[in-house]
């Protein structure tokens, strides 16, 4: 990455501030959510926005091609983090964006750069029932450091929280609470970002793979926001070859959502709101009938505003 000096901010000399152009990149691959990572799956594609940029936007383009030589398709902006405590030293001022790939393009990038999003966050991933790491490990602690408060109160609210981030206690499981849990398992010190700096333990011990400065927390909100706008929008065309089979197209609202779907459901809903239509063609997908191949209407890809999926989530 190209050094670049930070010019600290007129209005406060004693405490530097600059602004970080940072991307969250998203392709499904064989049924897997993937992120385009760089420093060694360590790090999401980022730089200084510099006086060149003709806009963020550019910057952000700028920054990923150079870093992983993969251009960037459909972005959108998707938050501005500026907590003074998460970086540690100098205050950065993060801007970030989504941006949604499809596989034959993310094939053609440098394949060290992909990393499955389930690494950084495996207690996220319901589809075959809970994980083992939030029933076994994370459920437990999160448990102990709700009842460590000495504060009858705030021991209640911790628990109450704990419950409804995490689905316990009779309550569902909510995939779109994906930077809620992060938060929680942050201030319960039970990721290794929390640690850093900390005689808090190992950071070995602590699930998910972690990453620098507040990546992660970052990638959270990306998921998040793309797990909660499948719903409404056909964001997934974005990320689905130009012909799919519907299986395909479920295996891939499933891998974002991390929860399966009802298949009869999902199939009609897909075909009630007329979002695709046939190519014509058809593909042997498993011992039966081959698969009729579809598209996304021209339409749907010109008026991305329609309703999304409602996914038809299944309830394990």
């Amino acid at each position: 990455m190209t050094q670049v000096t930070r010019q600290p901010a007129r209005t406060n000399q004693r405490h530097p501030v600059s602004a970080d152009l940072i991307a969250v990149v998203i392709a499904v691959t064989d049924g897997q959510p993937r992120v385009l990572t760089i420093e060694q799956a360590q790090a999401l594609p980022s730089g200084p926005f510099e006086l060149d940029h003709r806009s963020l936007q550019s910057g952000l383009r700028t920054w990923v091609e150079q870093q992983t030589g993969h251009p960037l398709g459909y972005v959108e902006q998707l938050y501005t983090f500026a907590d003074r405590d998460r970086t540690g030293g100098e205050r950065v001022i993060s801007i970030s964006y989504l941006g949604l790939t499809r596989e034959e393009q993310a094939e053609r990038s440098p394949a060290h750069g992909w990393r499955g999003w389930y690494d950084y966050f495996p207690w996220e991933d319901h589809r075959a029932g809970v994980p083992s790491v939030l029933r076994d490990i994370l459920v437990p602690r999160l448990s102990a450091w709700a009842n460590e408060a000495e504060d009858p109160s705030m021991r209640h609210d911790r628990q109450q929280r704990v419950a409804h981030a995490f689905g316990l206690d009779g309550r569902d499981w909510n995939e779109e609470l994906v930077l809620q849990r992060y938060e929680m398992l942050y201030e319960a010190t039970l990721v290794a970002e929390a640690t850093r700096g900390r005689d808090a333990g190992s950071p070995r011990s602590l699930p998910g793979r972690p990453m620098i400065a507040d990546h992660r927390r970052i990638l959270a909100t990306g998921i998040a926001r793309l797990r909660t706008k499948i719903k409404y929008r056909p964001v997934v065309f974005e990320l689905m070859p130009p012909a799919f089979t519907l299986l395909q197209l479920q295996r891939t609202v499933e891998a974002l959502a991390g929860r399966l779907v009802h298949k009869q459901n999902f199939r009609r809903l897909i075909e009630q709101q007329d979002l695709v239509e046939e190519t014509g063609e058809t593909v042997s997908e498993t011992r039966g009938p081959p698969a009729k191949r579809f598209r996304f209407r021209q339409t749907v890809q010109a008026e991305r505003t329609v309703a999304g999926t409602k996914l038809p989530l299944s309830r394990a």
